[in-house]
């Protein structure tokens, strides 16, 4: 399995402007959050990137992009009519080929040497199939993610065969359906914000919306992907970071700092802020 391309979505309601956003990264550089998934992406070996943008912010895209730009490829969502909607806009862009899938409101921290995306990567590629990043997550967090249930590859510690796919779940639901064998009550693994996905997902996205005329979530399709033909889950060795959510920047921000060249300057500025609080 060769994975040549990347799709980041960024159309939906709330999203657009997350991308655009400015952090400091792990080196102590100021870049917008776009440039950063950008690198994860370009640090797997992926250099042709697809991003779905809502109509007239092109413009602001191709700004934050900075040093990437040449490796964009920009495709209009004209309406926010879902997530797998707007997949489905890049399917000119794809072609027939499996492709690395990143959200445009996540920012990813790999605890290896290793990045996230190409710890993926390496999976689809030994597995011959479509797999997903997910992170065990606690229950309190259902409603900001897609989770999965499954079984462990035996001989395995990170891998998952994919039996359901349930997108932001409750946890009355989560616990009846989502449950995995050796994980402790109320942790279930959502996603990871990342998924290398093959055609086959595409071709499930197109039927969906052909036929239920309403928002498809993404994983409408994957669910289905996972009765269609092997689908994995990968426990990714590291992070993410949701910069949609309440404090989401913040706390992104700070991980970065905490794992930086900046650590003690940062340590050092919170301790002296926590001192002055009453």
């Amino acid at each position: 399995m060769q994975i040549l391309k990347a799709l980041i979505t960024a159309a939906g309601p709330g999203q657009t402007a997350l991308p655009l956003q400015r952090l400091v990264d792990r080196d102590g550089v100021e870049k917008t959050a776009l440039e950063m998934i950008i690198e994860e992406i370009a640090s797997a070996g992926i250099e042709s990137v697809g991003i779905i943008i809502s109509p007239g912010n092109e413009e602001a895209y191709r700004r934050a992009a900075g040093r990437y730009l040449d490796r964009l490829t920009f495709v209009e969502q004209p309406k926010p009519t879902g997530y797998g909607q707007a997949i489905l806009c890049a399917t000119e862009f794809l072609g027939n080929e499996p492709f690395l899938h990143l959200v445009g409101d996540h920012l990813y921290l790999s605890s290896q040497g290793k990045g996230c995306a190409q710890q993926l990567i390496d999976v689809a590629k030994q597995e011959g199939c479509s797999v997903s990043g997910v992170q065990p997550t606690k229950e309190k967090m259902l409603p900001f993610f897609g989770a999965i249930g499954g079984q462990r590859l035996p001989q395995t510690d990170r891998l998952y065969e994919v039996k359901r796919v349930i997108e932001k779940p409750t946890p009355t639901i989560a616990e009846q359906e989502l449950n995995i064998a050796g994980f402790r009550s109320g942790l279930y693994l959502c996603f990871f914000g990342m998924h290398v996905l093959t055609p086959a997902c595409l071709e499930i996205l197109e039927r969906l919306v052909a036929t239920e005329k309403r928002p498809i979530a993404l994983a409408e399709a994957l669910d289905q992907l996972a009765s269609r033909e092997r689908y994995l889950a990968c426990e990714v060795q590291g992070h993410r970071y949701n910069i949609g959510i309440k404090y989401g920047l913040l706390n992104t921000q700070i991980a970065l700092s905490l794992s930086g060249v900046d650590r003690d300057r940062v340590l050092s500025d919170m301790v002296e802020l926590l001192a002055t609080q009453k």
